[in-house]
């Protein structure tokens, strides 16, 4: 991918599963930073993780070539390998089952008919210094959660 290349750091926290939830992302493009949070009150890990890409894809203003990372296989796999499945079987996983995140999975999949999006799962909690402060940021968005309860 070339240098015009928007690069975001996604992930999720909950603390409980279900529990309060946080999530935050990092965007980075030239020399430009843009760090995006928040929180939901009764939510899950996935949520989360789909909910920090989402809410950086809605920041990008036109179509862009945008390189995801994220920690989460959910979403890396969900969205590269899964989704179209899911879409031909009317949201029913292979064994028939409603597709858990629906809402959220349609949004993503919206999202990303816009851009040219490349998939990266990264070991999380592995020492990756992007990866780290939107950990960080996701564990922002519980703390600001709580603070407020």
């Amino acid at each position: 991918m070339s240098a015009d290349v928007i690069h975001i750091y996604s992930d999720g926290a909950c603390k409980g599963n279900p529990g309060a939830g946080g999530w935050g992302a990092l965007l980075v493009a030239g020399g430009h930073r843009k760090e995006i949070f928040g929180g939901e009150a009764d939510t899950t890990n996935n949520r989360m993780e789909m909910t920090a890409v989402i809410q950086a894809l809605e920041l990008l203003k036109r179509p862009s070539t945008v390189a995801v990372h994220t920690d989460s296989q959910y979403v890396q796999k969900g969205i590269s390998e899964w989704l179209p499945g899911w879409k031909r079987r009317n949201w029913r996983t292979a064994d028939g089952k409603p597709v858990k995140n629906q809402d959220l999975w349609e949004r993503l999949d919206k999202l990303a008919q816009h851009h040219r999006i490349e998939w990266n799962w990264v070991r999380g909690h592995a020492g990756h210094p992007e990866n780290e402060r939107a950990d960080a940021l996701a564990n922002k968005g519980v703390e600001q959660l709580q603070e407020k309860a």
